[in-house]
């Protein structure tokens, strides 16, 4: 193989064989390369070289997770998710490489899986059964984009249709959580704000009334002048 082509690469454990095959089958009908090993055994120089090859050259990488895998903690499908990580390394955060496939209730958090796996939306395709909508999103992620056009990496995550709803949902609790917290702390400053001024109110000194004002020598009360004490001149006498 001498470059990258437009084909799919199909990792999965050897007990989700049948599942993994529907995937394979429906993406086959829609006219898209798969490569799906369907050999018993697994082994061999020759056979582990071009399974390496064909990572590396695959346009999409897509790991089926499941119960099974995740229960599995050795097997050839671990390398192949291994070596398909290292290439993601080299490949632009907006480009799709790997789509991983759930079949079951599987959570991302616990399904013992690349850290590369966990930072893309996973698509559920319950026992491998793939719907008209999944294959023509795998569709589009192998059309050439123009030069600097972003990849849709999350066409593949959900149903069609389910994708949009649920980030606008996500998108307006997120401002109504915002805006409860701008809230929740306008409130809280205003309290603080009440129990200082009432704390301060009660610890103020109280009033002092203003001393009363001086009386000077101007403005005191002057006796009034007693009366002249008539001499004996002035007193007339009185007839005998």
């Amino acid at each position: 193989m001498s470059g990258p082509t437009r084909a799919v690469f199909l990792s999965y454990a050897s007990q989700d064989a049948v599942a993994a095959r529907r995937i394979s089958d429906a993406l086959r009908s829609a006219g898209i390369e798969v490569w799906f090993d369907q050999s018993e055994l697994r082994g061999g120089d020759a056979w582990d070289q071009r399974i390496r090859q064909q990572i590396r050259d695959c346009a999409l990488f897509m790991p089926v997770i499941s119960a099974t895998t995740t229960a599995r903690h050795e097997g050839y499908f671990r390398l192949e998710w291994s070596l398909a990580e290292q290439r993601s390394h080299m490949i632009a955060h907006n480009k799709a490489f790997i789509v991983p496939i759930c079949l079951d209730q599987t959570v991302e958090s616990g399904a013992n899986v690349p850290e590369s796996f966990q930072r893309v939306p996973w698509t559920r395709l319950p026992a491998g059964n793939a719907t008209a909508a999944f294959v023509e999103r795998v569709r589009r992620l192998l059309s050439p984009q123009p030069v600097g056009a972003p990849t849709d990496i999350s066409a593949a995550a959900s149903p069609a249709g389910a994708s949009a709803p649920r980030d606008q949902t996500a998108s307006g609790a997120r401002r109504r959580s915002r805006s409860m917290g701008y809230l929740i702390v306008a409130l809280i400053t205003v309290l603080i704000a009440y129990q200082l001024v009432r704390k301060l109110s009660r610890h103020a000194p109280p009033a002092v009334p203003p001393p009363p004002a001086k009386i000077t020598g101007d403005r005191a009360p002057r006796a009034s002048a007693a009366s002249p004490i008539p001499s004996d001149g002035d007193v007339a006498s009185s007839p005998h």
